[in-house]
């Protein structure tokens, strides 16, 4: 479900395990990213809430993170039933759980950071918004992480920092112009 397992002619099995596995890394970087943004949306549009609660907040964050990773196996599983005109087989289903977890692991920074307003220590829209921005810096991080690993050099990585920290804080500017 998350690599072919075809390999071009000649390819040893050691490139073509090496290609399976950039693929996994892949494909969990982009459900990450994917999460990551929706996350934002949602802890966005919950300071804009008339008075946000902490449990509902928390609910609130944790069944968005279980709905889009259940989405997810739902949509994978379809395509690949239309694609190869079987069910998954059982390893299949466990490549399909590792590579969409990262969708569940999103929702830790904002559970941490409305746990730590439960306590005090914060009010809820301030680790709201903390949340946004460390979601934001996480695009950040990784853009440059991609950029390295491109070879470019340091401007490269820089740049492709830059383009997804527009993508996160276009997402939150979108919330908060729609929420007036």
């Amino acid at each position: 479900m998350v690599a072919s397992g075809r390999q071009s002619p000649g390819a040893t099995p050691e490139a073509a395990t090496a290609a399976r596995a950039g693929d996994t890394a892949a494909a969990r970087l982009k459900e990450r990213i994917y999460a990551t943004i929706t996350l934002t949306a949602v802890v966005v549009a919950l300071t804009e809430t008339a008075h946000p609660e902490h449990l509902e907040s928390a609910l609130t964050v944790a069944v968005t993170a279980l709905g889009v990773w259940l989405a997810t196996l739902v949509a994978d599983e379809q395509s690949h039933r239309a694609m190869t005109g079987r069910g998954a087989t059982l390893q299949e289903i466990r490549a399909a759980l590792h590579v969409s977890s990262p969708l569940l692991l999103t929702a830790a920074g904002p559970l941490v950071l409305i746990g730590i307003s439960a306590l005090g220590a914060l009010d809820l829209e301030s680790a709201l918004l903390l949340s946004a921005a460390l979601e934001v810096a996480a695009l950040f991080v990784w853009g440059c992480r991609t950029g390295l690993r491109m070879g470019n050099g340091p401007l490269s990585a820089v740049v492709s920092g830059l383009a997804d920290t527009l993508i996160g804080v276009s997402v939150i500017a979108v919330k908060l112009l729609v929420g007036h």
